[in-house]
């Protein structure tokens, strides 16, 4: 007996944090459940018994979200209402990180969302919410040979007063889709994939972090799955979305702006090309480039296009420039949307926010590295700064071009736009600023 009763303690002890998961897993379903009147439990499964969306958040988003023009043959649609729920067992439950652990996509909840499109079988499959898994697919799936895949980039926030937003989803869905139409993949309702994301959201609502240096990373996904070889549209598709916690984008210890590697033999997007849509296949070559500015000291790549050197995007940002123009004025930036450059929420946002102030001159134009060396030196260039949901605003304080460095003051402003700019997006996103751009899903 005495024994068994260490085998027993031992066990306990070498298992306890298992034990911790499945209580608050028990606590959490209790509470939720509790608020609940009893008749309306006894109609509901166990799975979704925890799960709302409120009336407000389906009102706003029906009102923001075009309808889509589908191709013919894509077929039938998926719906929220055909959501299916299966979560993850007390054991699958993982530990959350501190907020100073972060950093940027290393850490993944417990569930996420799945819906399958088979062209043979009449279009898009039923929504599921699942255990965080691994996907299994033959070895001649489309996506790894010739990058048939899109991603888009979104957040969730918890708000000062607990309540949990996501910011302006709709843009995310028209670019979505977009993006699907360009590279041959099924197109598909955004209305009703945002609200699969909210209650995935509402699931694994204790990842939102509870402080406002860090939010929930959304990344929805689609790639071709067909299983055969030559270059052509997926009849198969998968629709997947995980979710991350993160901090800051450059990690907490950054405080100033960061420098620009700058150089013209390296292009990422051409007139005509797909630079403007939110591929997989835009981004991988741009590593090398990465490295690259990484080993003179830099810390991000400024993309130039053409003979003229136009300044496109910055990183993964849109990029803006804050300048005192020939007329004396205060004018803000940033290149236009050719087909050169991702039509980037945050960068709309700016736009929009900038125009309503009235306090600057807004122009979408071109900018060249001639007319930024050139504002440089006669100190009329007082800022730059990328703009893109990872980081929101990012200062520049450096630009490295044909052998020389040239000085952003940026940091020097005594009230530099940017962090106006900055402070407003974030005050929208965690709730402390009402706004129809920041939609509550629970």
């Amino acid at each position: 007996m005495v024994i068994r009763s260490k085998y027993l303690c031992r066990r306990v002890l070498e298992n306890q944090h298992k034990l911790c998961q499945f209580l608050q897993q028990q606590l959490r379903l209790c509470s939720s459940n509790a608020a609940r009147p009893a008749a309306a439990l006894a109609n509901q499964d166990e799975d979704t018994a925890s799960i709302k969306i409120t009336e407000q958040f389906k009102s706003t988003a029906t009102s923001l979200l075009e309808p889509v023009e589908h191709a013919p043959n894509v077929g039938q649609q998926f719906s929220y209402s055909d959501l299916g729920v299966r979560l993850a067992a007390p054991h699958e439950l993982q530990p959350k990180p501190e907020v100073d652990e972060m950093g940027f996509g290393k850490f993944f909840t417990d569930h996420m969302l799945k819906v399958f499109y088979h062209n043979s079988l009449g279009g898009w499959q039923k929504p599921e919410i699942t255990p965080l898994e691994n996907l299994v697919m033959h070895p001649a799936a489309k996506v790894f040979h010739y990058a048939v895949e899109l991603f888009e980039g979104m957040k969730a926030y918890r708000g000062v007063d607990g309540k949990i937003r996501l910011f302006r989803p709709d843009m995310n869905m028209k670019r979505m889709n977009l993006t699907a139409q360009r590279c041959g993949l099924p197109s598909f309702e955004g209305l009703e994939l945002v609200k699969c994301l909210a209650r995935l959201v509402s699931i694994d609502q204790e990842w939102v972090p509870h402080a406002e240096c860090a939010s929930l990373y959304i990344r929805p996904t689609l790639i071709g799955i067909e299983p055969t070889l030559g270059v052509a549209s997926s009849d198969s598709a998968l629709l997947y979305t995980i979710l991350s916690p993160v901090g800051a984008y450059f990690g907490p210890k950054s405080t100033g702006g960061v420098s620009l590697f700058a150089d013209p033999q390296y292009v990422r997007a051409w007139p005509g090309g797909a630079g403007d849509r939110k591929l997989g296949s835009n981004y991988a070559p741009t590593i090398y480039v990465q490295q690259a500015a990484a080993k003179k000291g830099l810390q991000q790549v400024l993309w130039l296009y053409g003979e003229d050197h136009q300044l496109t995007e910055v990183g993964v940002m849109n990029i803006f420039m804050l300048y005192i123009n020939d007329n004396g004025e205060k004018e803000l930036i940033t290149p236009p949307l050719n087909g050169l450059i991702l039509p980037g929420v945050t960068r709309d946002s700016i736009l929009a926010l900038s125009r309503s102030w009235g306090q600057y001159k807004v122009r979408e134009d071109k900018i060249t590295m001639s007319m930024v060396t050139k504002l440089v030196k006669e100190e009329r260039l007082l800022e730059m700064f990328g703009a893109g949901t990872a980081c929101v605003v990012c200062p520049v304080q450096s630009i490295s071009y044909m052998g020389e460095v040239f000085h952003i003051p940026t940091m020097e402003q005594e009230k530099p736009v940017f962090e106006q700019l900055k402070t407003t997006m974030t005050d929208i996103q965690y709730g402390k600023i009402d706004h129809p751009w920041a939609l509550v899903i629970d």
